[in-house]
């Protein structure tokens, strides 16, 4: 046999070789995605089971069973979507790898909604559907799995899309339709969902505005100052300090409320004694650290990488201390219509119930939360550890600002809404920067136009995407879940 074709056959067997990986690669990334779906499925079942098993012969044992599929459903959905706003903008300031991002918010989540979650919930949403509008206590059910189910798609859409949206006004509007459906327009609280819907504004506003106003702050103090270490000796345990302030009195206020009976100026007092003593221990370490650093922005990042990662892991926390009800609260409600018979505006949520939302959040986010996690962190705007820190903090003083002023805010549209102002601050800096520089350069070396444009630091498609879905999440999710009741209704 000839050297030639030795080699011919080598050949012809490497590229048989190589169409065969090409082929088992391509196998495993359409695979990758049905192994999520197959786990999703696996829980959904389990937590219809263990509903079964720990209710027993609770009437309605089949109602519970759906409604504890449908609230795992929907807690896969939160996991999916929404905790990608509190890790999104650590990942994308590489300050956390997304497997570090993942287990820490899966902790984080799981002990904010099983320590602090706490131990009653509003049944109808809000209040936005008054309780005695549904009599009987089977229609009331019926209502409550619509506006579960009807939201928990919706959100599911929308992760699909890749939109972060408020899972709070998911429920909201699902409530909204499935109540409308049940009793009619009458029963709506409108002057509660003029007030959610204001929300929609003043969450991303409030989000956007503190958060370009840190990162300008920042700049100003920090960043362009001629000795930056110097300068971030002095200010970076000053921000600590109020970072540490801002999320003791958030966790006061929004976490632990369900522990502790703790007014907003308690809160208040809490979080300043906690941000002197967090800011003073800090002082030495920020000195320790600064040493040997250079004198550039990138030594910067340094310092706050950090504090970006605590505050995410404080995030996570508050987030599973409050939006795990989102999940769980009609399922609760559910099984005491299902068990006592009556329909009531609070309930006691049952251990179970909250191990369910707490379990199907961390699910969602292994699962599917890189999407979302990408969206917010990376594709939106360039981060780094100084502006997500930014982020991060806008997030706390947003909700405690709007506590004071007693709005209804979205966690959700508060930390996009501020990658969103820290992306458009960096616009205008960048804008007011090369008009300095155009009254000191020739004609012939200044930016055009149409490059300063193509140069923008948000993108506007996001932008626009982001902000339709947060438009239509209420109406969205109203028309799914009065639809659903409407044909549940009608095959009885």
């Amino acid at each position: 046999m000839s050297d030639s074709f030795k080699d011919r056959q080598w050949k012809t067997l490497d590229k048989d070789l190589k169409r065969l990986s090409q082929v088992g690669t391509a196998a495993q990334s359409v695979s990758r995605p049905l192994v999520g779906v197959g786990i999703s499925l696996a829980f959904i079942i389990a937590a219809a089971l263990a509903a079964a098993l720990v209710t027993g012969n609770t009437p309605g044992l089949l109602f519970v069973m759906a409604a504890a599929a449908f609230g795992a459903y929907m807690a896969l959905n939160i996991g999916a979507n929404d905790v990608a706003n509190n890790m999104g903008p650590a990942v994308g300031a590489n300050a956390l790898s997304m497997a570090g991002a993942i287990a820490i918010a899966a902790i984080c989540e799981s002990a904010g909604a099983l320590i602090a979650g706490g131990d009653v919930v509003s049944t109808i949403s809000k209040g936005i559907i008054a309780p005695e509008s549904v009599a009987d206590s089977a229609t009331f059910t019926w209502a409550m799995m619509a506006a579960l189910l009807g939201a928990a798609v919706w959100v599911n859409i929308a992760t699909w899309i890749g939109a972060p949206v408020s899972t709070t006004h998911s429920v909201v509007g699902g409530v909204l339709g499935a109540g409308v459906a049940a009793a009619g327009i009458a029963a709506v609280n409108w002057p509660t969902m003029g007030g959610i819907a204001a929300s929609w504004v003043i969450s991303p506003f409030l989000g956007g505005v503190i958060a370009a106003g840190m990162l300008a702050f920042i700049k100003w103090k920090v960043v362009y100052r001629d000795d930056k270490i110097a300068a971030a000796r002095v200010w970076v345990p000053v921000l600590i300090g109020v970072m540490s302030a801002a999320f003791a009195t958030y966790l006061a206020m929004k976490g632990l409320k369900h522990l502790f009976d703790i007014g907003l100026g308690h809160a208040a007092l809490i979080g300043v004694l906690v941000g002197v003593l967090v800011g003073l221990v800090s002082v030495p370490l920020i000195r320790r650290q600064s040493v040997g650093l250079e004198n550039r922005n990138r030594s910067l990042k340094v310092m706050f990488t950090g504090p970006l990662v605590i505050s995410a892991g404080l995030l996570s926390f508050a987030h599973g201390a409050n939006d795990v009800a989102n999940a769980v609260g009609p399922l609760a409600a559910i099984v005491h219509a299902q068990q006592d018979g009556e329909v009531l505006g609070q309930v006691a949520i049952p251990v179970w119930v909250m191990v369910i939302g707490a379990f199907g959040i961390s699910f969602g986010l292994m699962l599917f939360g890189p999407k979302l996690i990408r969206m917010v962190g990376s594709q939106i705007t360039k981060l780094n550890p100084v502006r997500a820190y930014c982020v991060a903090l806008s997030a706390a003083l947003t909700v405690i600002v709007a506590s004071w002023l007693g709005l209804p805010v979205s966690s959700t549209h508060i930390a996009v809404g501020g990658v969103f102002g820290v992306g458009f601050f960096r616009e205008w800096d960048a804008e007011r920067r090369w008009r300095r520089m155009d009254q000191t350069l020739p004609q012939a070396k200044r930016l055009a136009p149409e490059e300063r444009r193509r140069r923008k630091l948000v993108r506007r498609s996001h932008f626009m995407t982001i902000v339709a879905a947060w438009g239509i999440t209420v109406p969205a999710t109203a028309l799914l879940s009065g639809g659903l009741f409407a044909a549940i209704m009608a095959l009885q």
